[in-house]
């Protein structure tokens, strides 16, 4: 079946209040586009639990800053859209920037606490843009649930902060990061790093493992945790390490040392060339 193409808000709200009126379930799949295996994932669980699967791709301007990769940040809407058709997706909203954000637009949402940790630290105005068209796009959707990735944890444990606060009827559905066969976690900017990029890139990968066999072997002071991971990275000045944290999965609070029971992040994001990567793990002790 063909999917149908939706690119205005006045045929994604008519659209929707007919899905609704036939008491089918919706389930939304946000993304930027330029998709893969970690994004088909997230809509392979959407069409297993719902009736009706709506993935939209926007590239959301707000949530880039003044010196980040908006203009360049890969797009292949056409590519995008034969892997929705083939995985049997019922929509695919494709609205432009002017339909989301009108020459008038002056409404934001923002999570005014989690959003200023870590990522926050270093992109200040990066999660109250994904917030904002978050809440945009649950209120065209108006799903039943809305499935994101784990590799972007913050930008999780705050959409769902948000629905919270917000009493969104909304069931925020985070799905387990898709690596390759190396490690290294699914991201549309990879296609940035070249040959000798994308192989340092892989520890990332390696030092949250060998973070999580210190965790597991019953290391529980954070600093010695940090201290150990951040020496594997000495000897790579190809690497700008941003930061490596570790935090309550709930919260994202930062903590000095690991109790029993808990959940935590273990957090790291580096520059690698002129490529920001992110990663995470989530660990359990």
């Amino acid at each position: 079946m063909k999917i149908k193409i939706i690119k205005t808000v006045d045929e994604i709200h008519s659209t929707v209040k007919a899905i609704k009126l036939s008491g089918k379930s919706i389930g939304l799949v946000p993304t930027m586009g330029f998709l893969h295996r970690g994004h088909i994932s997230l809509v392979k669980e959407s069409k297993i639990k719902n009736d009706i699967t709506i993935v939209s791709v926007f590239v959301n301007p707000t949530q880039f800053g003044p010196t980040e990769d908006l203009n360049k940040y890969p797009r292949d809407i056409d590519k995008d859209t034969a892997l929705l058709e083939a995985e049997g997706v019922d929509y695919l909203f494709l609205p432009d920037e002017k339909e989301i954000y009108p020459d008038d637009y002056e409404t934001y949402v923002e999570v005014t606490k989690t959003s200023k940790k870590q990522e926050g630290e270093f992109r200040p105005s990066h999660f109250k843009g994904v917030t904002t068209i978050v809440s945009i796009l649950f209120n065209c959707v108006c799903p039943d649930n809305a499935y994101f990735g784990r590799k972007d944890a913050q930008q999780a444990v705050i959409i769902k902060k948000m629905v919270k606060d917000l009493k969104m009827d909304i069931n925020v559905v985070i799905m387990p990061i898709i690596r390759e066969d190396d490690g290294l976690a699914l991201s549309s900017r990879n296609i940035y790093l070249n040959k000798e990029e994308r192989e340092r890139s892989l520890l990332l990968s390696k030092s949250l493992n060998e973070a999580k066999i210190m965790i597991e072997s019953g290391e529980h002071l954070v600093n010695n945790v940090i201290k150990k991971i951040s020496n594997m990275f000495l000897k790579e000045s190809t690497i700008h390490l941003n930061y490596i944290r570790i935090v309550e999965a709930s919260s994202f609070n930062e903590i000095e040392q690991l109790e029993k029971g808990k959940e935590y992040y273990i957090l790291i994001a580096a520059r690698i060339g002129t490529t920001r990567l992110i990663d995470n793990l989530l660990v359990t002790v």
